[in-house]
């Protein structure tokens, strides 16, 4: 859907302001990193799987004028610390809290619009579910889809072993030596762009870490499990009513079996949620490098009760 914003042709152009100084909260005992910056209505911006905090620099200029904008990174990734080891594995309700915890730690205790990508679609409208009267607006960045998912079995062993996988890569350098190289190989796959546009610096800082490694093995562990606990909660915890649900899909206008299949999985979504459909192209998986003006558009435009931002 086209952007009526301004900027939109700028939008690769557009340059970030000045980063805000790194916070740290101590969640649930674990310190995480969290960047808050802008003015007015509050959003939060939660990235998927393997997603660190820059991966939404290119997005934030255009909803700062308008929005109070917060990012963070979960436990393991980006500048965040590793969860102890006896936590238990992650779930969609239990990212839900994290949401809510790190919007408390910050004081902001109104309705927030919750906007999250990919994996982290299954976050953020846990959080609506369970949360209603802290969701001012929901939005699905090309959000994870799973049809009438099942959990697996032995979601402790399973665990386990992708704690134990990670410190055994880690113990022989696998992360240091090639975890800022498939990074950059997965973003340069997923984007029309074909390059990952985060800072170098960056992405070596906090893809060489052990702790990333395993953040990414236990999520994608389990993902199947977060698909099903989703789908019972869509069952039994309805949405606040009248709550606006933006879901944008990426369309990279290739035309095959699989971006149809892809987008088809987006529409239902959109219908089985209620929710407003809105197709970006030319866009891949990873839309906010390749259209930050229209997730951008898709956050300002999915909040209830405050309005549409100003010089529109």
């Amino acid at each position: 859907m086209p952007s009526s914003h301004p900027g939109r042709r700028n939008a690769r152009r557009t340059p970030a302001p000045a980063a805000p100084p790194a916070a740290f909260l101590r969640i649930d005992g674990t310190p995480l990193h969290v960047r808050v910056e802008g003015r007015g209505p509050v959003c939060l911006l939660s990235g998927g799987l393997g997603s660190s905090w820059f991966d939404w620099d290119l997005v934030v200029p255009f909803l700062t004028p308008y929005r109070t904008v917060v990012r963070f990174d979960r436990p393991g990734y980006g500048l965040s610390a590793p969860e102890p080891a006896d936590r238990p594995a992650p779930t969609a309700a239990g990212e839900a809290r994290r949401i809510r915890a790190v919007l408390d730690a910050l004081g902001l205790l109104g309705p927030c619009t919750v906007a999250g990508h990919s994996l982290a679609g299954f976050h953020a409208e846990a959080f609506a579910r369970l949360y209603p009267e802290r969701t001012a607006g929901l939005v699905l960045l090309d959000g994870s889809v799973e049809p009438d998912p099942r959990p697996r079995p032995a979601p402790g062993l399973r665990d386990l072993a992708a704690r134990a996988t990670a410190g055994a890569a880690t113990a022989v350098a696998v992360p240091y030596l090639l975890g800022p190289t498939v990074r950059r190989l997965v973003a340069r796959a997923t984007t029309v762009r074909h390059e990952d546009l985060a800072p170098a610096p960056l992405v070596r800082h906090c893809y060489r870490t052990g702790r990333s490694l395993r953040a990414l093995l236990r999520e994608n562990t389990h993902y199947l499990d977060m698909a099903a606990e989703l789908a019972d909660l869509r069952r039994t915890t309805p949405l606040p009513d009248g709550l606006p649900v933006t879901v944008l899909a990426a369309d990279d206008g290739l035309r095959g079996p699989r971006s149809e299949e892809w987008l088809a999985a987006q529409r239902d979504l959109a219908e089985l949620l209620g929710a407003e459909y809105r197709r970006t192209a030319p866009a891949g998986h990873l839309v906010m490098f390749d259209r930050p003006d229209a997730v951008a558009s898709a956050v300002l435009d999915t909040t209830r009760g405050t309005g549409r931002p100003p010089n529109r």
